[in-house]
C-alpha cells in the first residue's frame, strides 16, 4: 500500500535531500527509520531534491509499505528513531499512483535575509551587509522572472535536466519581523502598561516603539526594515535555481546589474553571467500544491 509523508527538517546536517554515497541525506535516515519500524527495506520518493544545508516545512514524500498501518502511531515512532533535525508531520494513506514527485503542481521556497549582526536568525539568514541594497530595484527585476522562460542560466552547471523550463508564478521580496523580536516587542508593551519600565528607556538596537493597528494588537517594527525574505513559486526548481535567482537579485539591489539586465540573462545568458549563489542555510522549501 501506498502512504505520503509530511515532514520538516534543518538542513544543517546533511548534504540535502536525495541519498548519496559517502554522504549524510534526509531521505537514507527516513529509509533508516521507515525500514526498523516495517522490518523490510523502504524506497523513498521525495517532492524534489534539495541542497546542502537547505531545509524543508512541509516536505512531502511517498512509500509502499503493508496496509493497515496505524498511522498516528507509525508517526509517534518515527519520531522516536528520527534525529531530531528531522520531524515527521503526519503519516496517511495515499491512492495507490500518488507520487511526491511527478504529482507535484506548485512549490513554493523562501530565502531569509537580514541586514546586521543578530545572533538570533544567523543559523537561518544571510547576513548581507552591503552598505546600501535596493529592494524596490529587486522586486522590479524580480517581476522578469514571471511566466514561462528556460532558467538554464541559474541552473548549475553539469545537471542533468531533460529541460530547462519552467514556469514562475510568482517572485518577491518582502519585510518580516523575526519572532524573537515580535515577542519581546508585545513583552515591552506589557511592560510599559503596567508601570513596570522607565518610559524613557531608549529603544534597543532592534526595536521601534509598537505600533497599535487595533485595540489589544501591535506591531512590532525593526529599526532598519532590516529582515527580509524572498518568496518564489513555480511549477518545479532547477539545481541551485533559487540560490542564483537570489545572488543576482542582491547584484541588482546594490547596482552592480540593471534591473533589465535580468530579463537579457535569461533570454540568453549562462550560468556564468549570473551572480554568485547565496549559502544554502537560509533557504526553505516552503510549500508543496498536489
Amino acid at each position: 500500500m501506498r502512504y505520503s509523508v509530511k515532514l520538516s527538517y534543518n538542513g544543517a546536517p546533511f548534504c540535502g535531500w536525495q541519498r548519496q554515497p559517502g554522504a549524510p541525506s534526509v531521505q537514507e535516515e527516513l529509509e533508516k527509520a521507515l525500514g526498523t519500524l516495517t522490518g523490510a527495506p523502504v524506497t523513498v520518493t521525495g517532492a524534489g531534491r534539495t541542497d546542502t544545508a537547505v531545509n524543508a516545512i512541509g516536505y512531502v514524500a511517498s512509500f509502499e509499505a503493508r496496509e493497515g498501518l496505524d498511522t498516528p502511531d507509525f508517526c509517534y515512532k518515527l519520531n522516536a528513531i528520527l534525529p531530531a533535525a528531522i520531524c515527521v508531520l503526519s503519516v496517511d494513506a495515499a491512492s495507490p499512483d500518488f507520487n511526491a514527485r511527478f504529482d507535484a503542481k506548485r512549490r513554493e521556497y523562501c530565502y531569509f535575509l537580514h541586514r546586521k549582526k543578530d545572533p538570533f536568525v544567523e543559523a537561518f539568514s544571510y547576513r548581507c551587509g552591503y552598505p546600501e541594497l535596493d529592494f524596490d530595484a529587486m522586486n522590479c527585476a524580480a517581476q522578469l522572472l514571471l511566466g514561462t522562460h528556460d532558467f538554464s542560466c541559474f541552473e548549475k552547471t553539469g545537471s542533468d535536466n531533460k529541460t530547462s523550463i519552467c514556469t514562475v508564478y510568482e517572485a518577491g521580496w518582502h519585510q518580516y519581523v523575526p519572532s524573537h523580536l515580535a515577542v519581546l516587542s508585545v513583552a515591552a508593551k506589557s511592560l510599559n502598561d503596567s508601570g513596570l519600565s522607565n518610559p524613557s528607556t531608549p529603544d534597543s538596537t532592534y526595536l521601534e516603539s509598537v505600533t497599535p493597528t487595533k485595540p489589544d494588537t501591535y506591531v512590532p517594527r525593526s529599526k532598519d526594515g532590516g529582515y527580509w525574505y524572498f518568496r518564489i513559486a513555480a511549477d518545479r526548481f532547477l539545481r541551485n535555481m533559487v540560490r542564483a535567482i537570489v545572488g543576482t537579485l542582491i547584484e541588482v539591489g546594490r547596482g552592480k546589474r540593471s534591473v533589465e539586465s535580468v530579463a537579457e540573462l535569461i533570454a540568453g545568458g549562462t550560468r556564468s553571467d549570473a551572480g554568485e549563489s547565496v549559502p544554502g542555510h537560509a533557504l526553505f522549501l516552503s510549500h508543496i500544491d498536489y
